[in-house]
């Protein structure tokens, strides 16, 4: 498996290349600090298996970068790695493309839950996202180094949090595709939505019509009362 880092910090790229290794031994990893560079390293070689992505990369617009490679490597899973964990920023990005959002203060754990997920075709979002747990205050000191970074006797902690959040007991569980009243069509077309894939890859997995598809979506939005695909996948 190939895999391309593209963060403009050469501490978090190194973390992060440590970090990818633990995926396997068939692992290579390839890290690059710019735009320019990720356009190139992709140009030169488009068969990576996965992307994982910073939002900040100096004077360029990271979302911009996600919605070009989205466009150009449609097939291509690519995750949001960031500083930053704001709903809307992780909504923006899944709307763009990204098969996956996951938060700089995360730990190496979760990151290898969360790319092991995309890579078996789910999406990624961070729970708090979902409103299973609050996002952690700054500490008082200021301090702002990601947990990939910190010891790992941080992971246990987090990891027990995301368990118990997990295990709230106001959370109910997800609905069956049965449940919420959608025909075969309509729930294949969710499950493809699940996996991140556009309209046009849905069609041409289904052997249906660009046309038919936007029907089936339109019809399990209205079937899941959301006004957008990513609130359908969320």
């Amino acid at each position: 498996m190939k895999v391309l880092l593209v963060d403009d910090h050469p501490l978090i790229l190194a973390a992060l290349q440590s970090v990818i290794r633990g995926l396997g031994d068939d692992v290579t990893v390839v890290g690059v600090s710019t735009e320019k560079e990720a356009r190139a390293a992709l140009k030169r070689d488009p068969d990576y298996d996965l992307v994982l992505l910073d939002l900040q990369l100096g004077a360029s617009d990271g979302f911009d970068l996600l919605a070009d490679l989205r466009k150009t490597y449609p097939a291509l899973p690519i995750v949001v790695v960031s500083a930053s964990d704001r709903t809307s920023d992780v909504i923006r990005a899944i709307d763009a493309g990204a098969m996956g959002f996951v938060p700089k203060r995360a730990t190496n754990d979760t990151l290898i839950e969360a790319l092991t997920l995309v890579m078996n075709g789910g999406i990624y979002v961070p729970p708090m996202t979902l409103g299973l747990q609050r996002s952690p205050e700054p500490p008082p000191d200021g301090d702002t180094v990601p947990d990939i970074m910190r010891p790992r006797l941080a992971d246990m902690d987090l990891e027990e949090m995301t368990r118990s959040a997990h295990q709230a007991p106001h959370q109910e569980p997800a609905p069956s595709f049965e449940s919420l009243g959608l025909s075969k069509r309509q729930a294949d077309v969710l499950a493809y939505l699940l996996k991140g894939l556009p309209n046009k890859l849905i069609a041409r997995e289904m052997g249906i019509s660009i046309e038919t598809v936007k029907d089936h979506v339109a019809a399990v939005l209205r079937a899941l009362n959301v006004s957008s695909r990513t609130q359908a996948v969320l």
